[in-house]
């Protein structure tokens, strides 16, 4: 078996129309994070287009669990873009990039427990948990819920917790059947990791001014 055989023979039983489609997510999901990386308030359109996207598919390849969990990044890309396009009278952005505090440390716990248990009852519904990776799925969903909610709030940790879950979801995609989107998961985490030390540099005058 070659190496594109082992990658893409998932897609044999997919119409052209599907492919494509998860192709366009792929490569706009790419766009988004890079913009995201970049502190671009335009990271939004690119990401809530991918989650559409990946809903419509979700929804026709009968994945009910995964399309909601994409419903929530489509409702977290609204809520972000709205944050993030506000600015003071000078043109400056509102929000800026800031470090978690305790309260979002709470908070980030809280959403990731009710992630746990949300999708943990979505997988009991429909007897998904026979599936041996469906628990450590529910771990990678609270992760990156909980980073899509420090994103939106431009904490700089949110690429911590999106980095520890972009490297569990590599494997769990391709295990789903998603490769090009365990491939989009492998340049998520490169970028993710670039976007954490350029946050991180572009916040440290601010301490130092303090």
């Amino acid at each position: 078996m070659d190496i594109s055989e082992f990658l893409f023979s998932q897609y044999k039983d997919y119409s052209n129309l599907n492919i494509t489609l998860e192709s366009v997510a792929v490569v706009l999901g790419c766009v988004s994070v890079w913009l995201s990386k970049k502190n671009s308030v335009w990271l939004y359109p690119p990401a809530i287009i991918s989650a559409l996207i990946y809903m419509y598919l979700l929804w026709i390849w009968n994945l009910y669990g995964d399309f909601l969990i994409n419903s929530y990044y489509f409702y977290m890309g609204i809520y972000g873009w709205i944050l993030w396009s506000k600015t003071n009278k000078d043109g400056t952005d509102c929000l800026k990039i800031t470090i978690m505090s305790l309260k979002d440390y709470l908070i980030c716990a809280l959403i990731v427990i009710i992630s746990i248990i949300f999708v943990s009852c979505i997988y009991a519904y429909f007897d998904m948990f026979t599936h041996w990776w469906a628990a450590i799925d529910t771990v990678m969903t609270g992760l990156l819920f909980a980073g899509t909610w420090l994103l939106a709030k431009r904490k700089l940790e949110n690429w911590l917790f999106l980095i520890a879950g972009d490297i569990i979801a590599i494997p769990l995609f391709y295990l789903k059947g998603y490769t090009l989107t365990s491939i989009l998961n492998v340049f998520l985490t490169l970028i993710a990791i670039l976007g954490y030390l350029e946050w991180k540099k572009a916040l440290q005058p601010k301490k130092l001014l303090l």
